[in-house]
C-alpha cells in the first residue's frame, strides 16, 4: 500500500513539472448534467441522453460516449464531469435494447443469457444509427432558441468514445471498415477514444482497421476480458491487442494498464472480477484521454507535444504500457 501511495504522488509531482498538465482543473463550478431524450422518428426509437456542460456558456467541442452491455447515459461521471470542466460538452448516448433494461427486474440466473442475447448484430446496428441520430438532434438544438443547449455545442468538433459494447460502436462510426465492405463512419467525428476495443469477429484485423484516417486512443488492461458477450463482443485480450497492430500510422495510440480489469474503465468491479481497484487508472484514462481530446479536438500543440512526449509516462505506472504510431 505504501508504495502505491509513493507512486501516485510521485507521478504526481513529475506531472507538476509540466507546462500542460491534463489533470489541472479550473476553480469554477459545474453545472449540474441535464437529461433529455433525443426522438429518432424515422425508427420510432427513443434515445435517453445526459449532457455535462463546462462552466463557459460559448460553444464547445462535443465528445459523445456510447456505454457498454447492460449500461445506461448514468455511467461514468468520473470522464463526464473531467471532461466537462476541461471545457468540452460530454453526451452520454443511452442505447435500448443493450442498456440496463436487459438485466433490470431480472432474476439473477437469467442475467447472463439475457446479457448474451443482447449482445446481437442487431443491437450493434441500432446503436451504430443512435450515434448520427443523436448528432442530428444536437444539430437542431443548437439553433433552437428554446432550448438549453442553444449555442453551447461546437458541432464541427466531435469526438466519439465508449467502453466494450460502447467501443465497438465507436470503431464502426469513426472508420472500422465493416465485413461488408464499406464504412459506417460519421464524419462530423473527427478523433476517437476506445475503452476495451475489439478486433471484428469474422474477417482479419487488418482489412477492419488498416484504412482508418482518424485519430485515435485505444484503452486496455492486462486481465480486460468480459465474460459475459465475449463470443461476440471479442471479450479476450488477443481481441483487445489486436486492433492496435492493424491500424496504420498516423496519430494512433494504445494504452495498457497493468492488471486493470474490465470494469476499471467504469466506476465499479463488475461481477467476477476482484475488489481492489487501481486508484491511479482512473488518474491515467482521465491524463490521456483528456490530452488527447485536446490536441485533436481544440488543435493544443502543448497537449499534443504532452500525449508524443515523456507526458503519459509522468501519469502512468512503471508496468503500464504506452505506444505510438
Amino acid at each position: 500500500m505504501k508504495s502505491l501511495v509513493f507512486a501516485f504522488f510521485t507521478c504526481f509531482a513529475v506531472t507538476a513539472a509540466f507546462a500542460y498538465d491534463p489533470l489541472k482543473l479550473p476553480e469554477t463550478t459545474l453545472p449540474a448534467p441535464l437529461d433529455f431524450t433525443v426522438q429518432d422518428a424515422k425508427r420510432d426509437r427513443a434515445l435517453p441522453i445526459r449532457v455535462y456542460l463546462p462552466a463557459t456558456t460559448q460553444a464547445a467541442p462535443v465528445v459523445l460516449f456510447s456505454h457498454g452491455l447492460g449500461g445506461s447515459c448514468q455511467n461514468n461521471p468520473y470522464l463526464g464531469k473531467h471532461w466537462s470542466a476541461r471545457g468540452y460538452a460530454v453526451v452520454f448516448v443511452q442505447h435500448p435494447g443493450s442498456d440496463e433494461s436487459v438485466w433490470r427486474g431480472q432474476r439473477p440466473a437469467q442475467i447472463p443469457m439475457a446479457m448474451k442475447q443482447a449482445a446481437s448484430l442487431e443491437n450493434f446496428m441500432l446503436r451504430v444509427a443512435d450515434i448520427p441520430a443523436v448528432l442530428d438532434q444536437l444539430t437542431r438544438w443548437q439553433s433552437d432558441e428554446t432550448h438549453a443547449l442553444r449555442g453551447r455545442l461546437d458541432l464541427t468538433r466531435v469526438g466519439m468514445s465508449g467502453h466494450s459494447f460502447g467501443a465497438v460502436t465507436t470503431q464502426a462510426v469513426s472508420g472500422q471498415t465493416m465485413p461488408i465492405g464499406r464504412s459506417l463512419a460519421d464524419p462530423r467525428i473527427k478523433a476517437a477514444v476506445m475503452m476495451s476495443p475489439s478486433v471484428p469477429a469474422a474477417g482479419s484485423a487488418e482489412r477492419a482497421f488498416g484504412s482508418v484516417t482518424l485519430p485515435w486512443l485505444l484503452m486496455t488492461g492486462t486481465k480486460d476480458v468480459a465474460r459475459i458477450g465475449a463470443m461476440t463482443l471479442g471479450g479476450d485480450l488477443d481481441s483487445r491487442l489486436g486492433v492496435y497492430p492493424a491500424l496504420p500510422p498516423g496519430d494512433k495510440y494504445e494504452l495498457v494498464l497493468h492488471d486493470a480489469e474490465h470494469g476499471a474503465f467504469g466506476e465499479r468491479s463488475l461481477p467476477g472480477e476482484g475488489a481492489n481497484r487501481n486508484p491511479n487508472h482512473h488518474r491515467v484514462i482521465l491524463a490521456l484521454s483528456t490530452a488527447f481530446w485536446d490536441a485533436f479536438l481544440k488543435g493544443d500543440a502543448e497537449a499534443k507535444a504532452w500525449l508524443n512526449g515523456e507526458g503519459p509516462r509522468s501519469v502512468m505506472e512503471k508496468d503500464d504500457k504506452w505506444q505510438r504510431k
